[in-house]
């Protein structure tokens, strides 16, 4: 690897944590604070649910950034179509990626959520939700059709059998 890529991975790593494991969690944070109204679970209940969000979300993020990095050979971050990191070379559709065509923002989506239900805050989970809303439209106008325009008929076959972002757990997958 040489150095001009080296430093390209780790700006993108670097952007990617300050935003998504700092500025967001700071603004649920935020938003969470503003407002305490009655449980929406038993206490108990809302810690192991968060719990078990925060595992499987951490797990996703984990898991999907580093098939990006062996089997796409790229990186993940790619803002408004400028590539930080380099961009893979190659689609993945293994791991993670055989369930949902965005386990990253998935598995982060999972721990904003764990976060604002473990802070009990009904505007950080309406807030969580609009966020998700958001994000789902950038990544069909933009990670969507860059996608098309790198990897053209492979991706679009893709697109066609694997959801979005939220696996489809009641739906056989055909083999390909």
């Amino acid at each position: 690897m040489n150095l001009p890529t080296l430093e390209r991975y780790l700006i993108g790593y670097i952007i990617g944590f300050t935003v998504f494991m700092l500025a967001i969690p700071y603004s649920i944070y935020a938003v969470a604070t503003t407002y305490y109204g009655p449980d929406i679970f038993n206490p108990l209940i809302r810690v192991v649910i968060s719990l078990l969000l925060v595992v499987i979300g951490l797990v996703l993020a984990v898991w999907s950034n580093i098939a990006l990095l062996l089997k796409g050979k790229g990186g993940p971050t790619d803002l408004f179509n400028v590539a930080v990191s380099p961009r893979t070379q190659h689609l993945v559709v293994e791991g993670p990626y055989q369930y949902t065509r965005n386990p990253m923002v998935l598995g982060f989506f999972l721990c904003y959520l764990a976060m604002a239900l473990y802070l009990n805050s009904v505007p950080a989970l309406i807030g969580v939700i609009i966020f998700f809303i958001a994000v789902r439209f950038y990544l069909q106008e933009t990670e969507e059709r860059r996608l098309w325009k790198d990897f053209g008929r492979e991706f679009e076959e893709y697109r066609r059998h694997v959801p979005m972002i939220v696996p489809c757990v009641f739906k056989r997958r055909k083999k390909r």
